[in-house]
């Protein structure tokens, strides 16, 4: 393993793959066939459940679990103690549970204590704002909030949100057509 750097209090399986460069923090657990891209930190107390695929570039907070089913593309930031479920009925009872997909696509953001429903996929550049409960799909480049979450407006790729005209003040970049699944102007 390149350059990773695995702290002595955390708990790797030898069938977990960590790309080049990650850092595995203090009380961090990575299970069995796990798949941690190159360039990520995965801060303290971190739990990757077995199987789950993180991309590369991943910034994963303090307390975040990412339970079976959920899979990180790159270049995503997973906000402190924010949670992900994989089973859409849970019961104590039931052993045999019906795992539901999640998908956070490429460069989406997701604030401290969110809960992401399972069965659903966060948006390119998508951003959920803190403490939002994420019971549905979220578009590339929305801003949602709120319990259940809402979208409120769009984002940029480079986080600021778009004035009315779909331009951001931060970097000045043009978007069209978002409400369509159109993306950044020339």
């Amino acid at each position: 393993m390149d350059n990773v750097y695995i702290h002595p209090t955390a708990e790797v399986s030898p069938g977990a793959k960590i790309g080049a460069g990650t850092k595995i923090w203090n009380q961090a657990q990575v299970r069995e066939g796990a798949a941690i891209g190159p360039g990520c930190v995965l801060s303290k107390n971190v739990y990757i459940d077995a199987g789950v695929r993180i991309g590369g570039g991943v910034k994963i907070q303090n307390n975040v679990n990412v339970y079976h089913g959920v899979t990180v593309e790159d270049d995503v930031f997973l906000g402190p103690s924010m949670t992900f479920t994989n089973d859409r009925f849970p019961r104590a009872f039931i052993s045999d549970f019906q795992v539901s997909e999640t998908l956070v696509r490429r460069g989406a953001s997701v604030g401290a204590h969110a809960v992401i429903r399972c069965g659903i996929t966060i948006g390119e550049y998508a951003m959920v704002g803190s403490g939002s409960v994420v019971t549905r799909d979220v578009p590339a480049h929305a801003l949602v909030a709120g319990n259940p979450a809402r979208q409120i407006g769009w984002v940029c790729r480079c986080g600021g949100r778009l004035d009315r005209e779909g331009i951001c003040p931060a970097c000045g970049a043009a978007y069209r057509n978002l409400k369509d699944g159109g993306g950044e102007s020339e």
